[in-house]
């Protein structure tokens, strides 16, 4: 075939979507893209580059939204840690250089100790990538919790060599003579890495890859580097690289790290060339691993791509992806039996006033800590008025309203919870208030996205386990989490609909989706069931609130929260 009739693309190609610019050679391409764990012993440095920069334009058009692809859209995060001068700058440094700049980004973060009230991640989510983008993240969450942990395992050695961590001595600072005892600090660093495992997954699962790289040199090659006439860069994690006794310490808990989490790859630095090289192979089996990770499954195992029968790999992703058998919870009495009182308005308001203020008085007496509202129910339950009586006695300063609709095209170019992360209330900005509250919430995704399948089954049915982790984070760090399911029944809801439609300041409250949406009511209340089912949890457990009348339901919200908080100070 001659080259001209080899890259003019038939009428049967141009039909098909596409995931990389068809002025490269399809077949080429797919080659260059295709994962291979030999490249790196085989390919030059040319080779290399090229191969980088097509991975790179093919990542990229993952996200392209006209012509559709047949990839989903996906991101590559790279993490670098290890030892200082174990060479982590020129790597980077030179992947810049191979790579279509524009299309790679870097942040860098040192070591500090993890926020109050809040997970090891939460500072670092608006630092993640969007779907097609690739990026080298220097520190990162396992800098804060290297920094926390040298500070917690400072140790001396007796005579014997043996480690004396909770010994004081007449020498040491303040800071190091409270050294924790051994098996503590492993302690703490093993449930974090637990966590920060578990998150990592669900950025995974989320097409937002991973790739760790852990940079590491021997202590008399570091002492070089030290002592060079080179300026050093601030060091990841604010420790003093001169002393021996500071690098044995690091490279206990670096072991204890790398035996707990194995997806780390180790990356020589005695030679920064060849540690920088090594780099770029490894970024570029990420990126292509990626890749194939990112095509969409076929509907059916036995289907040929492009002619071809599928291998036994194809195959078993294809499996892996397709979602177990669903099993929907039998509907709970109180989701279908609602209550149906008549508060009177002037006891209402009486007791309205009492409330706000105790919750108010616990609000500002909570010591700092965060609080997150997360509001649930069906159309016209009256969370939008349980948060306006729930708020009302505080300063506009002291809280945040998130109102939840559908994701815009940047916030679906993250993981599902990202646009949720980036609302909690957080240490790190110079904003008042830490309280957040959820009008709607990431249940969403088991709920409108479920329903009108905007998410698919494996997305949805994988949720509840990743809500599930997500808030018992926030509750591990020390945030209180109070979640409501406002429920009414359907002729309920219609007079109230009604109402909207009639009264001029409430119609904007009311759209197309509402009506519609009454049409799907069965549909609702059994997602409401089976989010209720998996998600109620001792960590964040749900208060469902089942009736007609407004107002027993805001002073069934406030007596929640006040209950919860009372709680939540005495702990």
């Amino acid at each position: 075939m001659s080259k001209n009739n080899q890259d003019k693309p038939s009428s049967k190609r141009q039909q098909l979507p596409q995931a990389v610019s068809d002025q490269f050679n399809r077949e080429v391409v797919d080659q260059r893209l295709t994962p291979n764990p030999l490249s790196q012993f085989a390919m030059d440095q040319d080779a290399l580059r090229l191969a980088l920069v097509t991975a790179q334009f093919a990542l990229k058009a993952t996200r392209q939204q006209s012509p559709p692809t047949s990839n989903k859209p996906t991101g590559l995060l790279v993490l670098v840690n290890g030892m200082e001068q174990a060479g982590k700058g020129t790597a980077v440094k030179q992947l810049r250089q191979w790579v279509d700049p524009r299309l790679l980004k870097v942040e860098a973060t040192i070591g500090y100790p993890p926020l109050a009230y809040q997970p090891i991640w939460q500072a670092h989510t608006k630092a993640m990538p969007r779907h097609g983008d690739v990026m080298v993240y220097f520190g990162n969450w396992y800098a804060d919790l290297l920094y926390n942990v040298m500070r917690m395992a400072t140790d001396s050695e007796d005579e014997n060599g043996n480690k004396e961590s909770n010994k004081k001595s007449k020498n040491k600072s303040s800071d190091e003579s409270q050294a924790l005892p051994v098996a503590k600090w492993q302690v703490y660093l093993k449930q974090q890495l637990i966590e920060l495992q578990a998150f990592e997954r669900d950025l995974e699962a989320n097409q937002t890859k991973l790739l760790k790289c852990w940079f590491h040199v021997d202590a008399e090659t570091l002492q070089e580097r030290l002592n060079d006439e080179k300026a050093d860069p601030q060091f990841l994690y604010q420790i003093d690289w001169h002393k021996a006794e500071v690098i044995a310490q690091f490279n206990h808990v670096a072991t204890t790290l790398l035996q707990q989490q194995e997806d780390w790859v180790i990356i020589d630095g005695c030679d920064k060339s060849q540690a920088a090289t090594s780099f770029c192979h490894e970024v570029l089996q990420a990126m292509q691993e990626a890749l194939a990770s990112s095509k969409a499954p076929l509907s059916d195992a036995s289907e040929d791509v492009g002619n071809k029968p599928l291998d036994d790999k194809q195959k078993n992703l294809r499996s892996v992806q397709k979602p177990a058998v669903f099993e929907s919870v039998k509907i709970p009495k109180i989701l279908k039996d609602i209550d149906d009182p008549d508060m009177d308005k002037s006891d209402y308001h009486e007791q309205l006033d009492a409330k706000q203020a105790k919750l108010a008085e616990l609000l500002r007496d909570r010591g700092g800590r965060h609080v997150v509202f997360a509001f649930e129910g069906m159309d016209a339950a009256g969370k939008g008025g349980a948060i306006k009586r729930l708020v009302a006695p505080l300063d506009p300063r002291e809280y945040q309203v998130y109102n939840i609709g559908a994701p815009m095209l940047y916030e679906r170019q993250h993981p599902y919870l990202w646009r949720f992360w980036t609302g909690l209330p957080n240490e790190q900005t110079d904003r008042i208030s830490r309280i957040a509250i959820f009008d709607r919430t990431w249940y969403g995704r088991v709920l409108v996205e479920r329903i009108e399948q905007f998410a698919d089954d494996v997305e949805w049915q994988r949720a509840y386990d990743e809500i599930n982790r997500f808030e018992a984070d926030l509750v591990a760090a020390g945030t209180l989490v109070i979640k409501y399911w406002l429920a009414i029944d359907k002729k309920q809801q219609l007079e109230r609909f009604e109402d909207r439609s009639e009264t001029p300041h409430k119609q904007f409250k009311l759209t197309d989706d509402d009506w519609r949406n009454r049409d799907k009511w069965s549909d609702y209340v059994q997602s409401a069931a089976d989010m209720l089912a998996r998600t109620d949890t001792k960590a964040a457990p749900w208060c469902v609130i089942a009736t007609n009348d407004k107002r027993s339901a805001r002073l069934e919200v406030l007596d929640h929260a006040i209950d919860q908080l009372s709680a939540f100070s005495e702990s």
